[in-house]
């Protein structure tokens, strides 16, 4: 089946079998392999991207719902959220094995659109859905702090 949506701002036909998770549309169609398969049953948030600016993982996101959606993955990702987050993980060195941090910085981005000046219980519970196999989990949710400062200005 023919698919019409728009991956990173550009406009895409992707042909794909009805129940094919975006993430392998992403990954085998597209060539965009910054999104990581991790578990496939949406445990671990390796996978997440954005679908029409709302968070979700593509393992268990079928590519037959996406008909004029608006997907962005991490080689897409853009604004000055993104470019918070971006220069707080830099900052505070927040990667090790880094598999798992497309997926991370997708839900921070996604969670600082909608709460600029989360609380450790805001961020734990927007996180919760995102494994880190490193346990840089301090880190991760300083650098959430700090990109929130950043985009304070």
């Amino acid at each position: 089946m023919a698919v019409k949506l728009h991956v990173n701002g550009q406009p895409v036909t992707v042909e794909a079998e009805p129940g094919t998770p975006l993430l392998w549309v992403l990954r085998d169609d597209l060539a965009l392999t910054g999104t990581k398969f991790g578990c496939g049953v949406a445990a671990c948030g390796a996978c997440t991207v954005h679908v029409n600016g709302e968070a979700v993982r593509s393992c268990q996101t079928f590519i037959e719902d996406l008909e004029g959606a608006s997907v962005t993955t991490i080689e897409g990702l853009a604004g000055p959220a993104a470019k918070a987050v971006q220069t707080a993980w830099s900052e505070l060195d927040v990667v090790q094995c880094g598999y798992c941090q497309s997926g991370q910085i997708m839900s921070v981005v996604n969670l600082l659109a909608t709460n600029p000046r989360p609380s450790d219980a805001d961020i734990d519970a927007a996180m919760s859905g995102n494994a880190c196999r490193c346990a840089t989990y301090v880190r991760i949710r300083a650098a959430i702090h700090r990109a929130a400062e950043i985009m304070e200005g």
